[in-house]
């Protein structure tokens, strides 16, 4: 045996432990490293460090029923609770010190975007409000729209540039905008949302007036108001600029000065820091460690608020009147107009003054569209859905039997007109009684996506089983696709020299002989005493126009028939805008109606962003089957 041999072995031995030792203290840094910020280091790793948990993949699918869905996304986002880190709240200090971002461009949005979203996944909440001029007392569009995340980032979007064509707007400040699962606070904001709908067509959903929560939240002590001036001085100990030369700065200028996107900005920051102060997530004293909130833990705590506009006495400080209409940003007249007129106005007693927000007039529907009842032919063939009471009806009149309670199932009894042609057909699927853009499914109201004053003159062939040109919209969503029909219902008007309204302007034009006699009769018959040379000069038009004879006097009756003349007469020209449009595309026959009704289903589409279409719906629905069945050379018979 060599001398080498015990040698040979200690040096391995030693070389072993160490690199050993080496090995299980790296992973002992390493473990170290991965313990919680306020965990101590001299703990026992295996005491302190849990073991990791694993969840199984959780899938949120958009076919799900709307309770499938609620509960997999409370799923996802508990999951995700427990595996983010904590984050850092900043106090109001160091929250009102983040500067704003000016964003004038849709490239520019979208540089900013991935950070919007990944604050919004820590606390799905935005501080926003909006600014704009005021020209001889009437508010012109909304001028800047502010965002503010939970730690500052503020982002002060400039809308007009996107007015002109509302197409550029980006497709990611729309859908945040009316995400049912991002909460917009602010004061008066469910009223911002009105202008930026009526203004751009732009739905607000999901927003909170922080004057609620603060009434709610008895301990709290509001003395000095509800404005948020007062709220941020009462509860942040943060002093708010709201100088009238501030207020009412031009926020339409091509450059905002350094003090305007402060102001601006001010306002979103605080109303986001005020909303988690609220919530006690928030601290005067200094920066909070947190986990962030879920939007379903966001929402329990403002249960009942969400979406609902404020109504109190009044008492909102500087900011807005007892018609919540802001009175700040007037804008100045220009120099050459006369002093006196301007903006004090005597209103009319006799109009009702009070501006009605938009989509205040629509009421939502009390029983869902869909019943999603099945009628079957006699040979079981799926021929399309109804709801409950047609499909009764079959039954009521023996002419149908029910082969199934849930789904409800007829089958008839006769040999139907029609059948589709093919099972994958739009009219054989179910389809979900829910707003076919954001998702709400507690308030909707059918919407037309051809307009009825174009749907009404199509041919008969084209009018039949129509259904799928009706979704449901919720009642925001229904108002900000009626502002984008406008603007679509304006281009063709002038492509196809169809003034809306009517040919010449109007669909009775008032006839002036007519008028001028009407007020000659009333003139004789309410006037005291008249000069002898203005009565004849009445008299004579009167028997002039109903062909009296010069001598013969006028009645009472003559003269109470001449005051009640009807002034109007139907104008002969009159041509409906509708009608008009649908003339047009008829010149091109069945092709040139199904381009009509293309470009209004793509119209929908472009503008809306619905995400939740029912299956198999389609710009191009029966348009082939239009020409196999009737040819391209039908002849159009317009209504």
């Amino acid at each position: 045996m060599s001398h080498r041999g015990p040698l040979t072995a200690v040096i391995t031995t030693v070389l072993g432990a160490t690199l050993g030792g080496l090995l299980i203290w790296r992973v002992y840094r390493t473990k170290r490293k991965r313990l919680p910020f306020n965990q101590k280091a001299a703990e026992p790793v295996e005491a302190s460090h849990p073991v990791e948990k694993t969840f199984p993949a959780v899938e949120c699918k958009e076919s799900d029923p709307p309770h499938v869905q609620e509960k997999v996304c409370k799923a996802v986002e508990c999951q995700t609770s427990q595996l983010l880190p904590p984050v850092q709240i900043p106090s109001s200090e160091q929250l009102l010190g983040v500067k704003p971002v000016m964003v004038s461009s849709e490239e520019e949005w979208q540089q900013l975007w991935p950070l919007i979203q990944e604050e919004l996944s820590v606390f799905p909440v935005l501080g926003l409000d909006c600014e704009w001029v005021s020209v001889k007392g009437r508010p012109s569009a909304v001028s800047l729209l502010q965002l503010a995340s939970y730690s500052g980032l503020c982002v002060l979007v400039r809308l007009l540039p996107f007015r002109n064509d509302l197409r550029t707007f980006p497709l990611s400040l729309i859908e945040v905008l009316r995400d049912p699962h991002v909460l917009k606070v602010g004061v008066g904001c469910y009223e911002d949302g009105k202008r930026l709908t009526r203004d751009y067509g732009l739905s607000l959903t999901c927003t909170v007036d922080l004057r609620y929560i603060a009434l709610r939240q008895r301990q709290t002590k509001v003395s000095n108001g509800l404005s948020l001036k007062s709220l941020a001085a009462d509860l942040l100990n943060v002093s708010l600029d709201k100088s009238l030369e501030l207020r009412c700065s031009d926020w339409e200028a091509d450059q905002l000065t350094k003090e305007q996107m402060t102001y601006a900005a001010r306002d979103a920051q605080v109303s986001v820091a005020l909303f988690l102060r609220l919530l006690g997530l928030h601290t005067e004293a200094g920066p909070v460690s947190s986990s962030g909130c879920s939007y379903s833990e966001l929402a329990s705590r403002c249960q009942g608020l969400v979406d609902v506009p404020f109504k109190g006495r009044g008492d909102v400080g500087d900011e807005r009147n007892a018609d919540g209409e802001r009175r700040r940003r007037t804008r100045k007249p220009p120099v050459y107009e006369s002093p006196e007129s301007g903006d004090q106005q005597v209103p009319d007693p006799r109009k009702n003054n009070k501006r009605k927000p938009l989509g205040v007039g629509y009421s939502a529907r009390k029983s869902p569209l869909y019943d999603n009842c099945f009628l079957h032919a006699p040979d079981g063939q799926p021929l399309c859905t109804c709801d409950k009471k047609k499909a009764k009806w079959y039954l009521d009149k023996g002419i149908g039997e029910l082969m199934s309670e849930e789904p409800f199932i007829v089958r008839l009894l006769f040999e139907p007109s029609g059948r589709p042609d093919s099972q994958q057909d739009y009219y054989l699927t179910a389809k979900e009684n829910l707003c076919v853009v954001c998702g709400k499914a507690d308030s909707y109201i059918r919407k037309n996506i051809v307009p009825h004053e174009y749907r009404r003159h199509f041919p008969t062939e084209m009018k039949d089983h129509n259904s799928h040109d009706i979704l449901l919209l919720c009642t925001s969503c229904h108002a900000a696709s009626n502002v984008h029909d406008g603007f679509l219902k304006q281009q063709l008007a002038e492509e196809f020299a169809a003034p809306q309204g009517c040919e010449e302007g109007v669909r009775l034009l008032e006839d002036s002989d007519r008028r001028k006699v009407r007020s000659a009769a009333r003139a004789l018959l309410t006037a005291g005493t008249l000069p002898e040379q203005r009565r004849d000069e009445l008299q004579g038009l009167i028997k002039n126009f109903l062909n009296v004879n010069e001598e013969e006097e006028l009645t009472d009756d003559t003269l109470q028939q001449a005051a009640g003349l009807e002034t109007r007469i139907f104008n002969e020209a009159y041509v409906p805008h509708g009608l008009k449009v649908v003339q047009a595309h008829a010149e091109d026959g069945l092709k040139g109606l199904m381009d009509l009704e293309r470009r209004w289903r793509q119209h929908f589409l472009t503008t809306m962003h619905p995400r939740h279409l029912p299956p198999l719906w389609s710009v191009d629905h029966n348009h082939s089957k239009f020409l196999r069945k009737y040819g391209a050379d039908l002849p159009i018979k317009l209504n």
